[in-house]
């Protein structure tokens, strides 16, 4: 009997993975290269925008009718976000997990002043923050259409002329994409190193490739908001 309580008693592999801060860190990486991936196909989403609004709205529509007539008109476009929701809500968590963790095995303060990080690893944790900000922000923004007060609902390229041609919309959108490729740059090479993919030879490629992301996602993010306040798009 008392051995089979012992077992009943372990923990099952979900506790224990999410219960350990390799397992933490595991979350964080892939939760991440899931948000990753998605960014990589919005941001050519997004650029579609400077083919005009035909295009553009085309391509808004196309989203909420994949894969009918086997799922319904928007099922799709849901499951990503729910994946979505799930990729962030686990990331976060485990990064404000990790970072408690970290600073009750270290309390108290150094008796010396630690070599100083990369300017990317010293602002991850409020990088994490402005994106997490301007998450909701973008939702009301395009989604809900809150706080768009020139709005249209069904006019994708309408709204997005909208937000940028308002100087707040583009300050906040414009943050929030140095502040992801900052992320970006630093947290694909974390990811590749907690999933193994790091040795001493891959380093340097892992390095340019997180830095070619980074520089790549931010320009063409920032490149919508530019495009309209300077005539491009409009």
């Amino acid at each position: 009997m008392a051995l089979a309580t012992k077992t009943d008693q372990r923990p099952s592999m979900a506790r224990s993975v999410w219960g350990s801060t390799v397992g933490k860190k595991t979350i964080m990486a892939v939760s991440g290269l899931i948000m990753l991936l998605y960014l990589v196909v919005h941001m050519f989403g997004n650029l579609k925008i400077f083919f005009g609004s035909g295009q553009f709205n085309s391509y808004a529509h196309w989203l909420r009718t994949i894969g009918e007539p086997f799922l319904h008109y928007e099922w799709a476009l849901w499951i990503i976000r729910v994946v979505l929701v799930a990729a962030v809500v686990l990331h976060a968590v485990c990064a404000y997990q990790l970072s408690r963790r970290d600073q009750r095995a270290r309390p108290v303060a150094y008796a010396h002043k630690r070599p100083r990080a990369s300017y990317a690893t010293r602002t991850m944790r409020w990088g994490g923050i402005i994106l997490a900000l301007f998450i909701v922000w973008h939702l009301l923004d395009f989604t809900t259409l809150t706080v768009n007060k020139n709005a249209q609902p069904g006019h994708p390229y309408e709204n997005v002329v909208a937000t940028f041609h308002t100087w707040y919309g583009d300050v906040i959108y414009i943050v929030a994409m140095l502040a992801l490729g900052l992320h970006i740059r630093h947290g694909f090479w974390s990811a590749a190193q907690t999933l193994g993919a790091g040795k001493a030879t891959r380093d340097r490629v892992l390095k340019g490739i997180a830095n070619i992301l980074a520089l790549v996602l931010t320009v063409g993010f920032i490149s919508v908001p530019v495009a309209v306040m300077t005539g491009v798009v409009s």
